[in-house]
């Protein structure tokens, strides 16, 4: 169930993104300052996540090696420690994706 409030999340935040850089894109006249004010925003909000989601992909990592490296032969704790550090590498590349896809997308419009 969350990963469905996960999922409707971000393709709803990402179908505002790419409505508002093709708004931008499509208008023939000058940019109004709400829409200008709305992209910086989220320029910034992405710049933020960005930074944001380093540190923590840092901490997720070293929280599942040492997991992993004080299991002391438990099963059930080195596997939950496995898939702490897998989860949040491809938690981390996901945002890194995301930041490449909007990047490209941008260059496009």
């Amino acid at each position: 169930m969350k990963k469905r409030i996960f999922y409707f999340n971000f393709i709803l935040l990402f179908s505002i993104i790419c409505i508002f850089t093709i708004l931008e894109a499509s208008s023939y006249a000058a940019t109004p300052k709400l829409v200008s004010k709305i992209q910086s925003a989220f320029t910034d909000i992405e710049s933020w996540l960005i930074k944001l989601a380093t540190p923590a992909a840092a901490v997720a990592v070293g929280t599942g090696i040492f997991m992993k490296k004080f299991s002391f032969g438990d099963e059930e704790r080195l596997r939950m420690g496995k898939k702490v550090v897998r989860t949040s590498l491809v938690s981390y590349g996901f945002i890194l994706a995301i930041d490449l896809i909007l990047a490209a997308i941008q260059s496009l419009i």
